[in-house]
């Protein structure tokens, strides 16, 4: 009985191979499936990267990330492993599947990203208190260099928009602050990761900015929105709206974060909105 079903399976696969469709058959088991039609109503899940670092050295990081409380898509090691000449990530939740990165957070209208988001996650300590001030720890280059094939093969894919790859801080700057501001976020835009301002396009606006008399905090709060933060549109400097000043500082103003407005944080903010909000 099991000859005969065999052979009428094998002339089945082989009448299909002599169809124009054969090749969009998929064998599932005790059925075929016909991904012969593809409808064009789609797009990936996928429409943000965030970046994180661990606090931790790798061995902890694997045991957190791949345990019951927390993951992530891709994790890259202090010094990543190499295998025939390449860098080797770990992948710990497939990108089809949502990883438990970005906890409560919000971006470009947008809450809760562990649905829509590929988190990767980098070995590094972010920082260590020297005193009162803040000793924060760089990447290594092999990590760098990881992160960005990793990156630009996963926007290549999905199709990410510039300003839709993040830093955690980004999506939840009232609680997180990694990647931190050693991050190189202007090396990777170099690459095509991510949003960077024109520097052309900062100095024309710090001059105007300069010019005027005082800052006006709710069209700073409305730029911010704009821009993809969740802040409050209070039109008072209170410290929430002090937090996401830093978390974009951090970002595109690594060497001066303090969360206070001037108007070279504003012109930034100008000219990202010039580039990526038109």
């Amino acid at each position: 009985m099991k000859q005969v079903k065999f052979f009428f399976q094998a002339c089945f696969c082989l009448l299909v191979l002599t169809c124009s469709g054969c090749s969009n058959l998929r064998d599932a088991g005790d059925y075929w499936v016909d991904e012969s039609h593809v409808a064009l109503g789609q797009e990936s899940r996928v429409q943000f990267l965030v970046f994180h670092y661990t606090a931790e050295n790798d061995e902890n990081s694997l045991r957190i990330l791949s345990g019951n409380n927390v993951s992530v898509h891709y994790l890259i090691n202090h010094q990543p492993e190499q295998m025939s000449g390449r860098p080797v990530v770990l992948q710990l939740v497939p990108e089809a599947q949502r990883a438990w990165h970005a906890g409560a957070s919000f971006w470009r209208g947008r809450n809760n990203l562990n649905d829509t988001s590929i988190g990767v996650e980098i070995v590094n300590a972010g920082y260590h208190k020297v005193g009162n001030k803040r000793s924060w720890e760089p990447y290594n280059e092999r990590q760098i260099d990881l992160l960005i094939a990793l990156s630009w093969d996963i926007i290549q894919r999905h199709h990410i928009d510039p300003a839709n790859v993040v830093g955690h801080s980004d999506i939840a700057p009232q609680r997180k602050i990694d990647p931190g501001p050693l991050f190189p976020w202007d090396r990777l835009a170099q690459v095509g990761i991510g949003a960077w301002p024109d520097v052309g396009r900062v100095q024309y606006y710090q001059r105007l900015r300069e010019a005027e008399t005082s800052i006006d905090i709710a069209e700073l709060q409305a730029n911010l929105k704009k821009y993809g933060y969740k802040v409050p549109e209070t039109g008072q400097l209170d410290d929430e709206t002090r937090r996401v000043i830093k978390a974009f500082q951090m970002h595109f103003r690594q060497d001066k974060y303090s969360g206070h407005p001037d108007a070279e944080t504003l012109a930034i903010l100008d000219a990202l909105l010039e580039k990526y909000r038109r």
